[in-house]
């Protein structure tokens, strides 16, 4: 086992047990024989959680990883039940930023694989899902295609999007638990400056797109 998984593992489990300890507490205040069987549940209801959690440690959860290749991403969709994949391309500026954004909520969403992939590594996937603007974030549910994220559009139009406008949008298709109001997206000021200046969206092909998913 990494290190780093070691160092997850510990720490998530420090984590359960300070939520063991605050609802045993919790519990313990209650009277009554009718509340004996909700204490026991509940606390069944956590340790289940925190077993699911470091199941999800142990498979790489909590981390932003890259893929290798097609052959990889199959095999991760098939071992976990929610998979969140970026595909990129190193020259496209935007995917850097969809990067910094993935890095902060992969340990926040334990519950979804995130992982990254180069489409020069993935030509079939490429024209099978198919990807053609980068950016793109295709959510993976069961084993399915479920949604994707295209450029930056439903995002807000514009390089500077919070975390927490894509967390937002990331949970109205199911991929991770979102705990704020779906139907409220959080709003934030634009800034004046974009991060990259007005760069156009890339096709797969690297060609600048409109609005339409399509490079022909």
């Amino acid at each position: 086992m990494s290190k780093v998984v070691e160092q997850a593992l510990l720490q998530a489990a420090k984590v359960v047990e300070e939520q063991l300890d605050a609802e045993i507490e919790r519990l313990d205040t209650l009277q009554g024989d009718d509340l004996e069987g909700f204490r026991q549940k509940r606390l069944q209801e956590i340790k289940k959680e925190a077993s699911q959690r470091e199941e999800w440690l142990k498979k790489g959860h909590g981390q932003y990883t890259e893929l290798s290749g097609e052959k990889e991403f199959f095999e991760e969709c098939k071992a976990n039940e929610r998979v969140a994949c970026h595909f990129y391309r190193d020259t496209t500026l935007r995917c850097k930023i969809v990067d910094k954004h993935l890095s902060l909520l992969a340990p926040k969403h334990v519950e979804t694989k995130f992982v990254k992939l180069n489409v020069e590594r993935a030509p079939f996937l490429c024209d099978r899902l198919p990807i053609r603007i980068l950016p793109t974030i295709a959510s993976v549910i069961g084993g399915k295609t479920k949604d994707y994220i295209r450029g930056f559009d439903e995002l807000g139009g514009h390089d500077d999007f919070t975390t927490e406008v894509l967390e937002w949008r990331l949970g109205s298709c199911g991929i991770i638990d979102y705990s704020g109001n779906i139907l409220e997206p959080p709003t934030a000021q634009r800034p004046k400056k974009t991060i990259i200046g007005a760069e156009p969206k890339k096709t797969i092909r690297g060609r600048t797109a409109s609005d339409s998913d399509s490079d022909d």
